[in-house]
């Protein structure tokens, strides 16, 4: 049977007559895993014989789900990068990623993704498996990055991401002092035309809210922290720089580089509901270096 990731349930009194496929849609097994299942390598048995999703459940019905291994696309190698690990259990992975690192390769940035890492590790740990980033940051905002090892578990979470479970809070250092103590930023979001990358602020854009809190204000600058109600691309860099405030080293959305090198942008929590415990986990990561310095140099006001 390999490492492949399993599921096991036992059918209770309620679920005597069901059918198989029924059940299992109830266990949030997707339609498209269970077609992985069938023609993919993937096994479904109960009571230790393997049956069709057709089967007729019967009270005391010991039900195991086998899920095909995965294996990474064609083009994606894994590389021997550090990865600051924050936690891991057999379901995810809690990631503090680096400024300067693609969440996934691109053309210019081929090699050193977390993507890249990620199967590194799985392939030096012995674990058959692809990458399933749930929570991405861009290249250079540092920060938690949430991982599931498993096509399902990636499903799950992002269900869970759709209910507005998956909750993150960013620190920013911005332009320019907010004189508000809080505030919040609801502006539609697209992609500016003629631009692969860039995104504004525009009317046939899709509905973005951002909140955020000044921590402190600096003699030219603003330290808040961030919650965000949605995850459009580059959500928080284009409404910071709708509302007057670019990130401090963002000089594709406005920003200069005169404290900071790299967009001053660090997701600093996560939370969410573990898909299988079903406990709330909340994890951590202190601000790196180089924003530190900009606060330790700052003059306060």
């Amino acid at each position: 049977m390999g490492n492949n990731f399993t599921l096991e349930f036992t059918a209770g009194a309620a679920d005597q007559g069901k059918i198989l496929r029924e059940y299992l849609k109830e266990k949030e097994i997707s339609k498209s895993a269970l077609t992985d299942i069938k023609f993919k390598g993937g096994f479904i048995s109960v009571n230790g014989q393997e049956v069709n999703v057709r089967y007729m459940l019967k009270s005391g019905d010991f039900i195991r789900v086998e899920f095909p291994s995965e294996l990474p696309s064609e083009g994606m190698k894994g590389e021997e990068i550090p990865l600051k690990i924050i936690y891991e259990d057999e379901h995810l992975l809690v990631v503090n990623k680096p400024a300067g690192m693609n969440t996934i390769p691109s053309r210019e940035h081929p090699h050193g993704s977390l993507a890249s890492a990620l199967i590194g590790y799985y392939e030096r740990s012995g674990l058959s498996a692809t990458t399933h980033i749930v929570t991405r940051l861009d290249r250079d905002t540092s920060g938690l990055v949430l991982i599931a090892k498993h096509s399902h578990v990636h499903h799950l979470f992002s269900k869970q991401q759709r209910s507005g479970g998956v909750k993150r809070k960013y620190v920013a250092l911005v332009e320019g002092i907010i004189v508000v103590d809080e505030g919040c930023i609801e502006q539609p979001i697209a992609r500016k035309q003629d631009s692969i990358i860039e995104r504004e602020v525009h009317l046939d854009g899709q509905y973005a809210c951002t909140l955020f809190e000044v921590a402190k204000r600096y003699e030219g600058f603003t330290h808040i922290n961030l919650r965000l109600l949605t995850g459009r691309t580059h959500q928080i860099r284009v409404h910071m720089n709708y509302s007057g405030h670019p990130l401090l080293g963002d000089t594709l959305y406005g920003g200069n580089k005169n404290k900071i090198s790299r967009q001053a942008l660090h997701c600093c929590e996560l939370r969410f509901i573990h898909p299988f415990s079903h406990k709330e986990l909340q994890f951590n990561a202190s601000l790196p270096t180089d924003m530190n310095t900009v606060l330790e140099k700052g003059r306060s006001l």
